[in-house]
């Protein structure tokens, strides 16, 4: 459980938060270059400038911490205290005008994720959580009220376009609908006061997608696994290979078990 002095830390990655977000306000729908990362992933000159003012201004408040960013990857001491950081998760949402995408900033201490913080610049929304405090969104607690049946659940399902037919019929048939947002930091966020019941994604995540958002969700009440159903962070994972089902405690069982 974190202790008092996390609250500075919690300070600083809210101004580095919105230090991007001001970046991505001021360039969307106004981009200069976009780079085509892989066949269906592209960077922008947003993710770098923003990716650096949010290294930048953790860095002059916490010099000794490492960091792993999507961008820029591993730099500093990488056991300890390390920031790991979305600087722009929904990137081609972003890239399209498409107003779904989110700054991501966690930290995690001797390999436990402890603090989460996502913000939205679109709508300005900012949601955070430190382990044991409870979830927030704009400084309000917040908490996933949970549906008794699961036939009244909006879910946020990511799973392969082949080979997963089954699945996909499962969930379709037992949950109300499901959607796929293009941000999965902010997807997952949204399980913490209940926008989305679920998050279930099947695979193609990275640390910087999961950190902060699953803090977040865990602490607005939902059970957050890998899907597997056990510990879902582990920072050592390769990029893209993590799965993660999200759910409140008295469902997720079921959600784990349609993903077989």
């Amino acid at each position: 459980m974190p202790d008092e002095d996390l609250d500075y830390e919690l300070t600083v990655a809210i101004d580095a938060a919105r230090a991007a977000g001001v970046i991505h306000r001021d360039r969307y729908e106004r981009l200069e270059r976009i780079v085509h990362k892989s066949e269906k992933d592209v960077v922008t000159e947003v993710d770098h400038l923003s990716e650096a003012a949010i290294i930048r201004t953790i860095h002059a408040a916490f010099p000794d911490d490492g960091f792993l960013a999507e961008e820029s990857g591993a730099s500093g001491a990488t056991e300890g205290r390390l920031w790991v950081i979305d600087p722009l998760d929904g990137t081609v949402n972003y890239a399209n005008g498409i107003p779904f995408f989110a700054v991501s900033i966690g930290l995690v201490v001797d390999g436990e994720p402890v603090l989460g913080v996502v913000l939205d610049p679109v709508r300005d929304e900012l949601f955070h959580a430190l382990v044991g405090r409870g979830a927030y969104l704009d400084g309000r607690p917040i908490h996933n009220p949970g549906k008794e049946r699961m036939g009244d659940a909006v879910v946020s399902l990511g799973l392969p376009r082949s080979g997963f037919a089954r699945q996909n019929t499962r969930y379709r048939r037992a949950v109300r609908i499901t959607r796929q947002m293009g941000s999965a930091t902010l997807s997952l966020a949204y399980v913490a006061n209940g926008r989305f019941d679920a998050y279930v994604q099947w695979q193609g995540l990275s640390t910087w997608d999961i950190c902060a958002a699953g803090v977040i969700a865990s602490e607005g009440g939902a059970l957050v696994t890998s899907r597997l159903g056990n510990h879902w962070f582990d920072v050592g994972m390769p990029s893209r290979s993590i799965g993660i089902v999200a759910a409140m405690p008295a469902h997720h069982a079921t959600y784990l078990e349609m993903l077989t």
